[in-house]
């Protein structure tokens, strides 16, 4: 990447592997399995995450100032726990809404969008942060009714900035800047 250049960038939560392979597993049995989903499309393992801030376009200059506000968001984050509260369908993808018990995640969103927004690289949206887990894609509003997967308590592994390319069979995600949760390590 060149200092110049710009990239569509977003920071999120990553989920352990036992939560995605459960994910994953209701996915193709509820949303892919019984009835066709015409113009839908599941989000594919390596996309799923819970969104912290989208930033759209932003200079490769960036990054580093964008991991550093996330680590420093991330330093607090202890006891981020999640339950699973239901699938819910807006204009154009399916998700699962989750419950942040304690608070923690929210916080921690919280503090990341004022220090992006100190940073002059993030306008803070007029609703609540809300945990979700985009896993459909439609164009058009199939109004499924599935059941739920079993996750039981969903404990964010790690946080990451992430490069998103678009494509014509959906985006690439690339995390540019990981940080363990445990300990606040910023990773490559």
């Amino acid at each position: 990447m060149d200092s110049g250049d710009r990239l569509r960038l977003f920071c999120a939560l990553c989920l352990p592997a036992e939560t995605l392979d459960a994910v994953v597993a209701w996915q193709a049995r509820e949303l892919r399995g019984g009835r066709p989903v015409s113009h839908a499309r599941p989000v594919p393992r390596e996309n799923l995450h819970l969104t912290l801030a989208f930033l759209g376009s932003q200079r490769a200059d960036d990054v580093d100032p964008i991991g550093g506000a996330l680590r420093a968001a991330a330093a607090d984050a202890g006891g981020l726990l999640l339950r699973l509260r239901g699938y819910r369908e807006t204009r154009s993808v399916g998700m699962l809404v989750f419950d942040d018990e304690g608070g923690q995640a929210a916080a921690l969103a919280g503090r990341l969008h004022e220090a992006l927004e100190r940073l002059g690289l993030y306008r803070r949206e007029e609703r609540p942060w809300l945990p979700h887990l985009t896993v459909l894609r439609f164009r058009e509003r199939p109004r499924l009714q599935p059941p739920r997967p079993e996750l039981g308590e969903v404990v964010p592994s790690d946080a990451a900035v992430f490069i998103s390319r678009l494509r014509p069979g959906g985006a690439l995600y690339t995390a540019v800047r990981r940080i363990r949760l445990e300990d606040g390590q910023l990773g490559g």
